[in-house]
């Protein structure tokens, strides 16, 4: 009679499960789990593996002198990374246009005007329209009463920039309605004497002259040429309810793009390439036409080739093995978004570009798990078996489930990858294991959502939303509504919040869009 445990290391997590064999009678004693240490596959793997076998064998008292054996998995690291179907970096110079969206202006309407300080206005000329410049140093009400006696003095103010959250303050005192933005931050940064335009549209409404790139070129009478170059300001605008732009003289948006590249996929019988442009769907249109693949490598100088080289660098610094050696064996790409800061802007300003999110398979040579069992029966002092591919031992243990029978299909989504097993009624098995899994998910929520938190993130995937609409219940994403007898935080009121027990770690988190996740 032996005691036997059998190791599955995965991308996430290590399992343990503890077996007594007796001949062909196998008799389950205990399982545990710990969190991967290192990546997938790698000599880091061993202080999890410890600590999962000495958690297993503390469940039914026995120690690691009892065991006879120990059998780890050939374990295939998978790597997860976003690349960028195009990287465009828009940056404010002292002569450019700029927008801004906050989340409560005052007024509605479109405004069209000279910028001004708001203490210099009575000094201007009559005759021109004014936006009127309001630092922070000035008081809602004193804003409020300025612009009110420039009305009296028939100066024609169009709008106002505030640098303060008072927009519907201001608004709410002013005899005549102009559209106001607000909460923009690097004021300083606006330039004065120069033609802009002010535009809020009503609650539930968007913005649709300054988020058209037409609607800023008829309103500052701008060139062909002009045009093209302020599409990323309109852009940056699309779906927003406010918004300013400004012009100044030999005014330019400059764009530092990065190619999004081409994905060369080398196969048994040739190569194959495909542009990321192409999107998620040709990418994997074009795996599936090569028969076995070799190795994927990115178009030099591009994202997709720096992302690819440094997910060969991440592998080629774990195994010691020269990055030539290192060969990509599948990638799953899907089709995403990600929110990008338009560096100098106002208020911090975001513009959404299109991405391609890619998980990609890094082919390991068996030499370096077999390095990992050499170390743990080193430690342990037990014998250590590298045997079983992931897809087959799941399989395998599928069979021993009463009630089930060949032929059998047995699918694995992991953390980093998705396994496949088949058997048919004669025992012949068929194997796959690809790219791509829960991590996956998890970055795509990261990218989009533009948080850093990865556990927050695997909370907002793994637990159920709902919104604290009161201080006394909560309206669940299915609609439902829950009451409760004692009062919520007045932290969570108005907000989204993740609803989950002991796998959802407590979060609260306020994103740049205004959006908060919480758990309760």
């Amino acid at each position: 009679m032996k005691i036997i445990i059998g190791v599955d290391i995965g991308n996430a997590t290590t399992e343990v499960a503890l077996a007594r064999v007796d001949g062909e009678k196998y008799e389950f004693l205990a399982s545990a789990l710990h969190k991967t240490t290192g990546l997938k596959g790698t000599v880091d793997n061993i202080e999890g593996i410890k600590r999962a076998i000495n958690d297993a064998l503390k469940k039914v008292d026995l120690n690691i002198l009892d065991v006879s054996a120990i059998r780890i998995n050939e374990a295939i690291p998978v790597i997860g990374d976003v690349s960028m179907e195009t990287i465009t970096e828009t940056i404010i110079t002292e002569s450019t246009m700029i927008g801004h969206n906050p989340s409560t202006p005052g007024g509605v309407g479109l405004g069209v005007g000279e910028t001004i300080l708001l203490h210099d206005l009575f000094q201007a000329e009559k005759n021109k329209n004014y936006i009127t410049v309001v630092p922070d140093k000035v008081s809602f009400l004193e804003a409020a009463y300025r612009i009110n006696k420039a009305q009296e003095k028939d100066y024609k103010r169009t709008g106002a920039i505030i640098q303060k959250d008072d927009g519907v303050l201001i608004n709410n005192r002013l005899i005549s309605k102009i559209p106001i933005i607000d909460e923009v931050l690097y004021i300083d940064k606006i330039p004065l004497g120069m033609n802009a335009a002010v535009e809020v549209a009503p609650q539930g409404k968007i913005i649709n002259v300054i988020s058209n790139p037409y609607g800023i070129a008829t309103i500052f009478s701008l060139t062909s040429e002009e045009t093209k170059k302020i599409v990323p300001i309109s852009k940056a605008l699309i779906g927003n309810r406010s918004g300013v732009v400004i012009k100044t003289p030999q005014g330019d948006v400059k764009e530092k793009i990065i190619p999004s590249g081409k994905i060369d996929i080398q196969g048994n019988f040739g190569s194959k390439s495909i542009n990321i442009e192409a999107g998620a769907k040709a990418i994997m249109k074009t795996l599936g036409n090569v028969d076995i693949v070799e190795d994927i490598n990115g178009e030099t100088g591009t994202s997709i080739g720096g992302m690819l080289k440094n997910v060969k660098s991440v592998m080629s610094s774990f195994t010691d093995e020269s990055i030539e050696n290192i060969k990509i064996k599948d990638i799953l790409a899907v089709d995403t978004f990600i929110p990008q800061k338009v560096k100098g802007g106002v208020a911090g300003e975001f513009i959404f570009e299109n991405a391609v999110g890619i998980a990609a398979m890094v082919n390991t040579e068996k030499n370096q798990i077999a390095a990992v069992a050499k170390e743990v029966e080193k430690s342990l002092g037990v014998k250590v078996i590298v045997e079983g591919v992931e897809a087959d031992m799941a399989i395998n243990g599928a069979l021993t489930t009463p009630g089930t029978s060949r032929p059998l299909v047995i699918i694995d989504i992991g953390a980093g990858s998705t396994d496949a097993c088949s058997i048919d009624k004669k025992g012949k098995k068929g194997l796959v294991h690809l790219a791509g899994a829960g991590n996956m998910v998890t970055l795509l929520i990261q990218k989009e959502l533009g948080i850093t938190d990865f556990n927050l993130a695997e909370d907002i995937k793994k637990c159920s939303l709902a919104r604290a609409e009161s201080l006394f219940y909560i309206r669940h994403e299915d609609g439902n509504v829950q009451f409760f007898e004692k009062s919520l935080s007045p932290k969570i009121f108005a907000k989204n919040v993740l609803i989950g027990g002991e796998s959802c770690q407590a979060h609260h988190h306020i994103f740049s869009r205004k959006t908060s996740f919480a758990v309760k």
